[in-house]
């Protein structure tokens, strides 16, 4: 450890000498009005070569200049690519039109739905809007199906919740940020990931393994960041409507304004509802609940290139209601005979049901300003609040949570000597106030932490580029730490990049937050308590470490890329969720060891014109030591396979064409929880038994302003034929919700349409 970090201090600090001659400048987007936008995340390279670099945050760049080349092609997501001819170092400052206004560009190039760059020291997966149009998409919880980075899983037998797993963890090991600002945490974890509509998502950026410095300590695994549609950019007035044969219903409206030449207002609608009961395996159990949510998001833009500034600032209230547990469940009558009866009476005569109600209030800002005389230079800052509120009971017990939530981060870049050697400093501040109930047991507390980083990124564009960062906290809980983080990436050969990475996560672990499942069933809660900060239990701590390889290739003169990849999380404590025992779920400290080990080979090829073929295989090997010994994480498959076919006919002049979607998910068995204490007739497995989904989506686009959808999802029907047990006595010792590997809903279809004007 401190030679690790004595050799990261020694990379902060190195400052190179450079001489070699450059062009520079900066990427922006082009619009009516001639503002200064500038495209973070674009392709700049020479044609013919393996030379390349990405534009920053404020859209620029540097490139070393060689008389070898005089292409220098420009790219990015959802725009048109140009090439331009550059016969001399020089400055400059290039627009790229939306693909979908450009009438004549110099060189026409595909738009990529999944972006992979072979430049960025770290391991980042963009995935844009046209990806996520493959599928329904109707929470960010449902983004992930057509790609294989992320695994989506079930939580539970009631709430029809996915849970998304990166590397072979769980989503709380990662950490999700909206526009970089951290989102689905806290309180939010069981189910903030469906608090965001699809449809309010422009791009998704998703990074392998220990991610930055600049955005906290919580990162364990990796970094999900949603960009949300801009103002200025997204249409002015977009429609979606969608609904399933289940019964969920769902309407996204967006209107958009430009106010003045420099503001602009954005203002977002989303609302979707089930009222139809379904119980398709006839167990008296709900197949999905009856759920009301509405989702409204304001947005203000503010643009003044001339002198610098950009700035957002968002309001959000969000209202979401969802009612499971046995059909025919009345809450209002369940509610008088709670107030009425004894526990004992009320377990004799009532059904079973749980209603989990939560409002929520977000607020953010984001002031950036870039010094005019040194573009190279700028100053961010951001800040966030929220309030969430969740009452809910589960029969007869209650889990009630409030957290108040202010977070602020200020973020000063520059350069040291030259534009390739880069650096962030900043501050972060985070309060967070909790307010939880459980049962009878209130486990209130605060936390607060203030920290401060710095991140070093070098970039020799031929062969090499880094990125260190370090950054010290204090927290109230979790003490004072340090957090190191190392990613480098080398060029060996053309279209060949391999990454290296290692680095640090801690975080608290809100374990009733994150494991609300457990309330859905008997077993008893035991927590291990150690005389730790957190819940009488110790932070977790892991070290990750990873390496991947990504070589692109053309056959048959039609491009395509492979990647391999390994990472290994190592943790150092981590609260172990222990499921082995049916009647109770344990709390403790680890004792012993637990690791993740992550495999993935993955293939991108165009197999015919407009025929994408995308597959992978991914191998996972997670093991922790619980107290009756070493064992495989339960619910995991360790095999997987996936498959995504996408292809789409030519557009005509007015637009008009098909998209023709397919996913395949292929899992191996899983690992179940032991049940040998349970009678026979509650007893499982030890292993559930493999299984293939499929999923599938046609659009037929009438224009630039109109197209419709029709979709299916578990097109092969599989369901787990017993995903609660004890469903003929809910209140008795044997029931349990929580042990589920596979779908609960059967086949299911979807239509809708999209209008954009």
């Amino acid at each position: 450890m401190k030679l690790y970090i004595t050799i990261m201090l020694s990379l902060l600090f190195l400052t190179p000498g450079f001489s070699q001659e450059k062009v520079e400048g900066m990427v922006m987007e082009a619009n009516p009005g001639n503002k200064h936008i500038g495209l973070s995340g674009a392709n700049v390279y020479w044609m013919n070569s393996q030379i390349g670099t990405v534009t920053d945050e404020e859209g620029l760049f540097s490139i070393p200049y060689s008389d070898q080349y005089n292409k220098l092609i420009i790219s990015f997501v959802g725009f048109e690519s140009d090439t331009l001819t550059v016969n001399a170092p020089k400055m400059i400052h290039h627009s790229l039109q939306p693909s979908n206004e450009l009438d004549e560009v110099v060189v026409a190039q595909k738009k990529e739905a999944v972006k992979k760059t072979y430049f960025s020291a770290q391991n980042v997966i963009t995935v844009n809007s046209a990806e996520l149009l493959k599928a329904a998409c109707c929470n960010l919880s449902e983004s992930f199906e057509t790609n294989p980075a992320i695994d989506v899983n079930f939580s539970d037998a009631l709430t029809g919740t996915k849970q998304i797993r990166m590397l072979g963890l769980t989503s709380p090991y990662l950490l999700i940020t909206e526009e970089n600002i951290p989102m689905v945490r806290g309180a939010s974890q069981a189910y903030g990931l469906t608090f965001t509509p699809g449809t309010w998502v422009e791009s998704i950026q998703i990074t392998k393994g220990a991610g930055s410095v600049v955005n906290g300590y919580e990162s364990v695994s990796g970094q999900i960041n949603t960009e949300l549609v801009k103002p200025l950019t997204d249409s002015k007035f977009f429609l979606n409507a969608y609904g399933n044969r289940n019964g969920r219903l769902e309407l996204n409206l967006h209107a958009n304004q430009q106010l003045t030449d420099r503001l602009s207002m954005g203002a977002y609608v989303h609302h979707n509802r089930r009222d139809l009961e379904e119980d398709n395996n006839d167990d008296r159990f709900l197949d999905a609940p009856l759920a009301n949510q509405l989702n409204i998001l304001t947005r203000f833009q503010y643009q003044n290139p001339e002198k610098g500034w950009v700035s957002f600032l968002n309001v959000r209230f969000l209202s979401d209601d969802k009612q499971v547990g046995q059909t025919n469940f009345d809450p209002s009558l369940f509610q008088n005979q709670l107030a009425a009866n004894d526990l004992s009476d009320l377990a004799d005569s009532a059904l079973w049901g749980s209603e989990i109600n939560t409002r929520r209030f977000d607020s953010s800002v984001k002031l950036g300003y870039v010094f005019p005389a040194l573009p190279f230079q700028s100053v961010g800052f951001q800040a966030a609040y929220s309030n969430h509120q969740q009452a809910s009971y589960y029969g007869l017990r209650q889990y009630d949570i409030d957290h108040e939530s202010v977070y602020s981060n200020l973020i000063f870049n520059s350069i040291i000597g030259s534009t390739k050697s880069k650096f962030k400093t900043g501050l972060t501040f985070a309060h967070d106030a909790y307010e939880e109930l459980v049962d009878v047991s209130n486990f209130s507390r605060t936390d607060n932490s203030v920290g401060a980083f710095f991140e070093y990124s070098y970039e020799d564009l031929e062969k090499l580029s880094l990125t260190a960062g370090l950054r010290v906290d204090t927290h109230n809980r979790l003490g004072t730490f340090v957090t190191p983080r190392l990613h480098l990436r080398y060029t060996p050969w053309e279209k060949g990049s391999l990454r290296g990475s290692i680095g640090r996560g801690r975080r608290a672990a809100n374990i009733f937050a994150e494991n609300q499942p457990l309330f859905a069933s008997a077993r008893s809660i035991q927590i291990v308590d150690s005389g730790g900060s957190v819940y009488g239990l110790d932070p977790e701590d892991a070290w990750n470490y990873g390496v991947s390889f990504l070589q692109g290739f053309d056959l048959f003169e039609r491009p395509g890329n492979v990647t391999v990849d390994f990472y290994r999380t190592d943790f150092r404590n981590q609260v172990v969720v222990d499921w082995e025992n049916p009647r109770a779920i344990f709390f403790f400290n680890l004792e012993g060891e637990s690791y993740a080990n992550s495999f993935q080979l993955e293939l991108n090829y165009e197999v015919l014109e407009n025929l994408e073929l995308r597959t992978a295989y991914k191998y996972y090997d997670v093991q922790t030591d619980y107290r009756s010994g070493r064992l495989q994480k339960p619910l995991q498959a360790p095999h997987r396979f996936f498959v995504n076919l996408g292809y789409e006919t030519r557009p005509k002049d007015s637009g008009a064409q098909w998209r023709f979607d397919y996913t395949l998910h292929s899992l191996g068995e899983q690992r179940l929880p032991n049940t040998e204490v349970n009678p026979p007739q509650f007893r499982l497995g030890a292993f559930a038994e493999g299984y293939s989904l499929m999923n599938a989506q046609v659009t037929k686009v009438f224009s630039k302003a109109f197209e419709v959808y029709l979709g299916g999802e578990n097109l092969t029907n599989f369901r787990q034929a017993n995903p609660v047990l004890g469903a003929d006595n809910p209140f008795g010792a044997n029931f349990d919700t929580s042990i589920v590997y596979a779908p609960i809903m059967g086949r299911m279809f979807y239509t809708g349409l999209r209008v954009r004007l």
